[in-house]
């Protein structure tokens, strides 16, 4: 395999957060991480149910509805947000199978943008940068914030393409 065909490590670990995706049974959406330090791959995870206990496919999505003020175009707005409750996201996941000492320094590579309660856990990991590739509008402006704040490098891969066997319709 010649240099120009080799993927380069963005793509790379990112393909891995795709593939590790499949593994979840979520009905609405398909969520897989990377924990990374330098080149060496540290943990997976994906998001679902807690282990032995029925997951959404099984026993329905638990969905909640909150109300969150938001300002948009410098009124105030009343946004209502659907999440599933029986579901622990992928990055939770991981941060619960990997040590501390491992995120220490090291990247995420996660397939979507990760919501404010994930990113809040990531901003206290130890982690240094968070790649994603699609977006998640509804906390994206007070995530990016967060993590200008911290100084913790947070980046999309915008032209990224996911390999074809982990397609899947994505419900926000």
């Amino acid at each position: 395999m010649n240099e120009e065909a080799r993927k380069d490590w963005d793509t790379y670990f990112m393909d891995i957060a795709y593939m590790v995706s499949t593994r979840s049974r979520c009905p609405r959406r398909h969520v897989g991480a990377v924990l990374v330090q330098g080149k060496k791959l540290l943990g997976t995870a994906y998001n679902g149910a807690p282990m032995g206990v029925p997951d959404c496919s099984e026993a329905g999505c638990m969905i909640a509805e909150e109300l969150e003020v938001v300002e948009q175009d410098g009124k105030q707005e009343m946004v209502k947000k659907q999440r599933c409750v029986r579901t622990i996201h992928a990055e939770q996941n991981l941060l619960l199978f990997t040590d501390r000492i491992d995120r220490e320094g090291s990247s995420v590579y996660v397939t979507d943008e990760p919501c404010w309660t994930c990113a809040n856990m990531l901003a206290n990991s130890g982690v240094t940068e968070i790649v994603f590739h699609r977006s998640y509008p509804k906390d994206s402006d007070k995530v990016n914030e967060m993590m200008s704040q911290k100084g913790i490098v947070f980046r999309r891969l915008q032209s990224y393409e996911p390999p074809r066997e982990t397609a899947m319709t994505v419900s926000n």
